[in-house]
């Protein structure tokens, strides 16, 4: 269903145009914060349990991106958000931008400059290894050599993990660093202590026992642990340092989508003598209103309307579609897009955050700062892991001594239950999959409001496609017209070979229609005007229904004038107006709805004469090429297609044959009121519906299904009633964007999987005492590194 939460956002304007979440009477609002600080799942939990006892406060903080969403009542202000936080332990301000491009100092400093701490860690942590595992390598007193040695590494390179857990400890709290610090810290001081007890200790070469494999998985060598607290903190620091890397990597897709934006635009300015001059200017200081140059080449600066000129306009960047669009005077165009060709004038209608590159960069990073349900179960998971590994390392440690009386076996059991725990693959698990999956959709022109979107697209069985702009082109034209002995197919070759009567019959419908709002009434009077000339006379009594249109078209000739009544429209509102179609003329007319085009019947009458019928006109609105390659792939995806459709039955049958839609899935003559009422049916019959529509129209519809998607090229309507939005008007999206939001949920749930099978199987095995703690340390920052990378396998998606 749509997004249904109204909010306005603290670092953007409100505004009502395109992805836009209006305020609710103001009652809530939306605030954006970078959070520093926060390193796996707990932390992730902690912030929100915080924010959360602020009455009416609703968090959702997002591990990889380091950030916050937070809907928060309009009397709270942020800086209690930002205290709030801040008082959990970690660094909160506000966002200048939803979005922004990080600097590559930005991003060291988040990665907590981890550079020299790695080579400090590489330098003197395999040398200790190496002397400590290997008797070719040791000499005498060897072990208060490595007790100064591993000193720096226990220290600096730690010192990330020894302040993180610091902080938690003043707040009562504890996280993966705190396991980490631990564990690294008792390493030490155990072995420091076993040195100072038994100072001989080293002071010959310690002969191995069990070979080397014996050695690296129980430790089986001199009962000093340097090379633990030394290694697992390098293999930790490289594990982060991957992580901080590939998140970076997994959100690249939307800095490149905020950086495609035109940096200057040509503004042109006229003089108080109509001279105009070119002045170039910074893209931000664009107003609404404000006519600029777009010359080939350059991006359009901003959202507009072409006043001057023709160009064929590159959205590949923006859309996803490879085949440049034309556009002349009158068509709409979108900032970011590259003009290829003709230089073009265009009028600025959005500027700044009201953009369609802003909305989308908005709608994008609020889809990576929510939660699929799925994940709910690694929050609650996350919110007791940290206590539960410290019990289950403090009972693994008297649990040893108890029955071994082993100590050194039993310290080696528990420091490794510490360091192999790995909370952060749970709290990575849902977000950097949501980041690489919605930043590839970006890409390809496909944009998923929200995580729980993702769940609904394996749920839904059945899809309902409006047939007016997504099935078919969306644009009617006049295919036939003319008497009923003249009802024949026009072309712009034989379109001035029509018969004067059959052209007369045009020009009155074309008349009345002129003055209606409906897509068939602007066909017919746009036909009309560009092939015969401009209307004659005036219309009257003007009479608009569904079905049809009437009204009197008054000319004056001389000093006397000429009244004819012209009605337009279905058989059914001919009948209703008292002028029925012979049998013969309504065999003809259905015959041409079978063939997929949808017709219209014009009777008229001069004076006081009745009105009888005189001819047809028929319009086509043809199937987009790849309709029936779409339909075919949403059938393989388990769906059941269905078109829905105010037309004829015979036309829609038409249409739904020539696609691949089975006749029964054909709902037809359904008023724009009516369309949720289908949606409710199917609902009631047991199915999970999606709707895919583009129209004002199609919102009620959107709304009311499981699942919304709308066509990019829709209205602002449609698109904020929708939870997919298809930035192509090309069907394949819609099978495409199913495929994308599927591979990313079954993604999260992998990642969930081996983060939820890693922890339960290896900290029975460290507890088992079968594991060394620097292979422990090892494995978790492999769990870590394993999660973010087979997200990043989602960046590769193809269509």
């Amino acid at each position: 269903m749509g997004n249904s939460t109204q909010t306005a956002s603290t670092t953007a304007e409100n505004d009502h145009s395109l992805f836009d979440s209006s305020a609710n009477g103001g009652q809530t609002r939306i605030i954006h914060l970078d959070v520093q600080g926060m390193t796996c799942a707990s932390c992730v939990g902690r912030v929100e349990r915080k924010l959360r006892k602020i009455p009416g406060v609703d968090p959702a903080v997002n591990l990889p991106l380091e950030s916050a969403r937070v809907i928060v009542p309009a009397d709270i202000t942020d800086e209690q958000i930002i205290e709030t936080v801040n008082n959990a332990g970690y660094t909160a301000s506000l966002k200048t931008e939803v979005r922004d491009a990080e600097s590559e100092e930005t991003t060291n400093a988040r990665s907590g400059g981890l550079g020299w701490r790695i080579v400090v860690a590489l330098l003197l942590g395999v040398p200790i290894f190496l002397i400590s595992m290997f008797p070719t390598f040791q000499f005498p007193h060897w072990g208060w050599v490595l007790a100064l040695i591993t000193l720096p590494v226990a220290v600096y390179s730690a010192e990330p993990f020894h302040r993180a857990a610091l902080t938690n400890a003043r707040h009562f709290s504890s996280t993966m660093d705190t396991l980490v610090s631990l564990g690294v810290i008792v390493a030490y001081l155990y072995s420091l202590a076993q040195l100072f007890m038994n100072p001989g200790l080293t002071e010959h070469v310690h002969p191995m026992q069990g070979g080397i494999l014996g050695m690296f998985l129980s430790g089986n060598h001199a009962p000093l642990y340097f090379d633990s607290a030394s290694m697992v903190t390098l293999f930790l620091l490289i594990g982060r340092a991957v992580e901080h890397r590939t998140r970076t990597r997994s959100s690249e897709a939307l800095r490149t989508l905020l950086s495609l934006g035109a940096r200057t635009a040509t503004l042109l300015r006229t003089d108080k003598r109509g001279t105009t001059r070119e002045v170039q200017i910074p893209v931000e200081d664009l107003l609404p209103g404000d006519e600029f140059l777009v010359r080939p080449g350059e991006k359009i600066a901003t959202d507009g309307t072409v006043i001057a000129g023709s160009s064929a306009v590159d959205a590949s960047l923006l859309t996803g579609e490879s085949v440049p669009v034309e556009v002349s005077v009158g068509d709409a165009v979108t900032g970011a897009t590259l003009n290829t060709s003709g230089s073009l004038t265009v009028r600025a209608t959005r500027v700044g955050s009201e953009t369609t590159l802003a909305k989308m960069g908005e709608l994008v990073a609020a889809a990576q700062e929510t939660k699929a349900p799925i994940a709910r179960l690694a929050d609650r998971v996350s919110a007791i892991f940290v206590p539960t590994i410290l019990v289950i390392s403090l009972l693994t440690l008297i649990g040893w001594l108890a029955v071994s009386h082993d100590v050194p076996r039993a310290f080696n059991a528990a420091v490794s239950v510490l360091v192999i725990a790995c909370p952060c693959a749970l709290g990575l698990a849902t977000p950097t999959a949501l980041l690489a999956g919605t930043g590839r959709g970006s890409q390809l022109g496909i944009l998923i409001r929200n995580a729980q979107v993702l769940e609904t697209t394996y749920a839904v069985n059945r899809i309902v496609l409006d047939k007016t702009g997504t099935v078919t082109e969306g644009t009617m034209r006049v295919a036939r017209f003319g008497t009923f002995d003249d009802f024949t197919e026009v072309t712009d070759d034989n379109a001035s070979s029509k018969s004067e009567r059959s052209v007369s019959i045009l020009s009155d419908a074309a008349a009345v229609e002129a003055l209606s709002e409906h897509p068939i009434a602007h066909a017919i009077a746009r036909f009309a005007t560009e092939n015969y000339g401009a209307f004659l006379g005036t219309v009257e009594n003007f009479e608009g229904v569904p079905g049809g249109v009437r009204g009197e078209l008054v000319r004056t000739r001389g000093e006397g004038e000429s009244r004819r009544l012209v009605l337009v429209g279905t058989p059914e509102y001919l009948l209703q107006a008292g002028v029925p179609l012979t049998e013969k003329q309504h065999q003809m007319l259905e015959q041409t709805r079978s063939e997929g085009l949808t017709t219209v019947a014009v009777a008229r009458a001069i004076g006081t004469k009745d009105p009888l019928p005189v001819g047809l006109i028929a319009l086509a609105d043809s199937p987009k090429p790849e309709s029936a390659q779409a339909i075919a792939e949403l059938h393989e995806l388990g769906l059941e297609p269905t078109l829905l459709t105010g037309d004829a039955p015979e036309v829609a049958q038409a249409i739904a044959s020539s696609v691949g839609i089975n006749p029964e899935n054909v709902f037809a003559g359904v008023t724009p009121e009516r369309k949720s009422e289908v949606i409710a049916k199917l609902q009631d019959e047991g199915y999970r519906v999606a709707m895919v529509g583009d129209g004002v129209n199609d919102a009620p519809a959107l709304a009311r299904a499981d699942l919304g998607m709308a066509m990019g090229s829709g209205t602002d309507v449609a698109v904020q009633a929708s939870d997919i939005v298809l930035m192509r008007s090309d069907m394949r999206a819609i099978p495409t964007s199913l495929r994308l939001s599927r591979a990313t949920l079954h993604t999260i749930k992998s990642n969930l999987f081996w983060a939820f099978a890693y922890n339960t199987i290896a900290v029975p095995v460290a507890a088992a005492g079968l594991l060394n703690p620097m292979i422990a340390g090892a494995a978790m920052a492999f769990s870590s590194v394993f999660v973010v990378l087979n997200s990043m396998r989602l960046t590769r998606f193809e269509r």
